[in-house]
């Protein structure tokens, strides 16, 4: 299982549900990674996509217990129903901050664009570094709409 995510310094994901900042090659890097694979996501997460519904091109798991079933993606009412269903699957967490910290023990890999700036957040990624994750790759610095960004693989 691998999560996947963009954030600040100071490992902020988002603010008031929305991403930091819109960067395009993020974005592009986001989905070229996890097209045709399975993404795990919170019911605010899949609400704050555009029109509310799930990406395209993948299967979407929603961990919501309220959330009702439907047709356009899975709902699974635990973590433990989530990884029940997802065994033997390409998986990406995608957030929102709670549903990446319910599965941050799963992961053995984390695919994460660190944006080189810090934003007013309400919601972090776990600061990986802290907890003895190891990063195995970085890519060169990008910068698109004023923000500089790099790519970066970390594992257990």
């Amino acid at each position: 299982m691998k999560a996947i995510a963009a954030l600040d310094r100071n490992w902020a994901i988002g603010r008031d549900g929305k991403l930091l900042c819109h960067i395009p090659g993020d974005l592009k890097y986001f989905k070229e990674q996890t097209l045709g694979k399975t993404l795990v996501m919170g019911r605010k997460t899949l609400e704050s996509l555009p029109g509310g519904s799930p990406l395209p091109g993948r299967e979407n798991v929603i961990i919501s217990r309220t959330l009702p079933e439907s047709d356009e993606y899975i709902v699974k009412r635990s973590v433990e129903e989530v990884l029940e269903y997802c065994r033997g699957r390409d998986v990406f967490i995608a957030g929102g901050e709670t549903v990446y910290r319910q599965f941050l023990d799963y992961c053995d890999e984390f695919l994460i664009t660190h944006i080189d700036e810090e934003f007013d957040a309400d919601a972090y990624f776990p600061n990986l570094a802290e907890l003895g994750m190891k990063k195995v790759w970085e890519s060169e610095e990008y910068e698109e709409k004023g923000h500089k960004y790099r790519f970066a693989k970390y594992t257990r």
